[in-house]
Formats: structure tokens, sequence, C-alpha cells
């Protein structure tokens, strides 16, 4: 009786111990950790395969797992710096446990596997664009004149931007979106902002922060861009409208060129059919304090563009 005991609890106990899964998502990763011998799978089909229904079998047990991605680039250096054998599973499990601490992760809630990896690789490109952003953020340094950190005062009038934008806009559904093409390399961030029955505006936080800095980066190196938002309610048509960034403050659209941003294809300049029920409007006043209080230098023609 009493070992039953033991083993009812251990079971218990099982079931409260959170796992986290490293997924080599494309046959290119997968490859790479082929040069292992320890790592013992042939084909890449059969061991997403074999992923899957580990993930089932463990939601089936009552086992949270989260599903992190594994970068067979980023285990060989974390087995280097720690002097760890890379061709023993144990490492792999050392590393798989840091990126459930510090790497793109998505929970698995019973999706398939088809729909998680999408999520999973968008974690990732998520985090490594506030990551880069967040670096040349702080390489923008202190004014000449006043000495003010030049990233931290963009990121706070990033934030009030923000929130005058949610503060004016429709009820309903939110969805924005942030480029900045004037650094090293075009960055592009989305938010979803949602609204519960009573008005409650619902905001992931990882998002948000990335969202801001994005918009931060763009006003501290006076970059172009520009930032659209497009709500979505019930028996109303889909009401779209923007602004582009200009200086350290951000300039309205007009319905035209809110209509060209979402009607040509970003990659080849190819006119696109505009969807009907859909509203491109001029965006609500935002107040004077989100207007640039001079003419920037690279005065921003670029707007967000949201459809590819």
């Amino acid at each position: 009786m009493a070992h039953t005991d033991h083993q009812t609890m251990r079971r218990v106990l099982h079931r409260e111990i959170a796992g986290t899964i490293g997924l080599l998502t494309d046959e290119y990763d997968f490859r790479a950790m082929r040069r292992y011998r320890s790592f013992t799978f042939d084909d890449h089909e059969t061991y997403l395969q074999q992923v899957e229904a580990l993930l089932k079998t463990r939601a089936a047990e009552g086992s949270h797992t989260t599903v992190a991605l594994f970068d067979p680039q980023e285990y060989a250096d974390f087995c280097k710096d720690g002097d760890l054998d890379p061709d023993l599973p144990s490492s792999r499990a050392r590393f798989t446990a840091e990126l459930a601490a510090t790497g793109p992760t998505v929970p698995y809630d019973g999706q398939k596997l088809a729909d998680l990896v999408p999520a999973l690789v968008d974690e990732a490109v998520r985090q490594a664009t506030w990551e880069y952003a967040s670096t040349l953020l702080a390489r923008v340094g202190a004014c000449a004149t006043c000495g003010e950190d030049i990233g931290r005062t963009a990121f706070a009038r990033a934030s009030k931007f923000l929130v005058r934008i949610l503060d004016t806009a429709p009820p309903g559904n939110r969805h924005l979106v942030c480029s900045v093409s004037g650094t090293p390399e075009t960055l592009v961030a989305a938010l979803h902002a949602d609204q519960d029955t009573d008005g409650t505006t619902q905001l992931d936080e990882a998002e948000a922060l990335e969202f801001t800095t994005v918009l931060a980066l763009g006003i501290a190196t006076r970059s172009p861009g520009g930032l659209v938002m497009r709500t979505t309610a019930p028996g109303t048509p889909d009401r779209i409208y923007g602004w582009r960034l200009r200086g350290n403050g951000l300039d309205p659209l007009t319905a035209g060129e809110v209509f060209d941003a979402y009607c040509t294809d970003v990659e080849s300049g190819d006119l696109i059919s505009p969807e009907s029920g859909v509203d491109y409007s001029v965006p609500p006043d935002l107040g004077e304090d989100t207007a640039d209080g001079e003419t920037g230098e690279n005065g921003g023609e670029g707007a967000a563009e949201h459809r590819h």
C-alpha cells in the first residue's frame, strides 16, 4: 500500500515538472546536428513526427511543455564557452535549459506542429528585432547640447505616442505595424491591441516593448519610417490610417498615402487589389506634443507597409 502511494505521489509530481524541448525547425539546422554521433535521427520529417508525438504524450499526462528554437551554431558556441562535449545528450539538455530562460519559446497547447513552428520562428524574429533595435538605441549616446540620453528620451516619447494612438483609436481590435528603414537594415515591429467587452485594451508586453523600441530607434536616429494601424470591429468597415516619422514626431498620412502603402507589394512594387469593406482614412489628432518640433534632415518618406 505504501509503495502504491509513493508511486501515485511521484506521478503527481511528474505532472508538475515543466519541460522544454529544443526544436530544429528546418532541414538545414537538422543536417548540421547530424554531425554528432549521439544525435540518432536520420530524417527531418521523422524527427518532427517524433517530437509531435512526444508533445502529445506529455500533454495527455498533464505535463506543461515549452518548445524552444534550437540553433546548432549557438549550441556549438555554448559548448565551446562552457568546455562541454557537444556530442553528449547531457550537453544538449543543458543548452535547452538555457534556451528556456533566455531564448525564443512557445508553449505547447495541443496545436499541430505545422502551426507551432511558424509561431516559434516569428517569436525568434521578434526577439532578434528587439535585441538589435535595443543595441542600436543604446549606441546613439547623449545629446551634445543638453547632455540627455537620446535613446532614453526617444523611448519615453515613443511610449507616449503609443498611448495616444491607442487612446484616440476607434473601438475594436487594433493591429499596428511600425517600420524604420534608415538603420543598417529595415526593422519592422507589429503589435496587436485587442479590446475586451468592457473596453479594456489587452497588450502583449513583449510585443509592446519591441514595438516601442523600434519606434524609439526611428525617433532617436531621425530615420525614414512610418506607422500604420488597422482597427476591426463588428458591424463596421475596417479602418486603416497611419503616420510617417518626421524628425522626432509623427505626421499624419493622407488617405491616399495609406491606400498606396496597403495596395503596393513591398518587394515588387506592383499594385495589389484593394480590399472591399475597408476605409482608408486620415488618423485622429494626437495633439501638438506628437508633432515634430523641427524639420528632420531625414524627414521620412516611408510608411509602414502591412501587406506583402
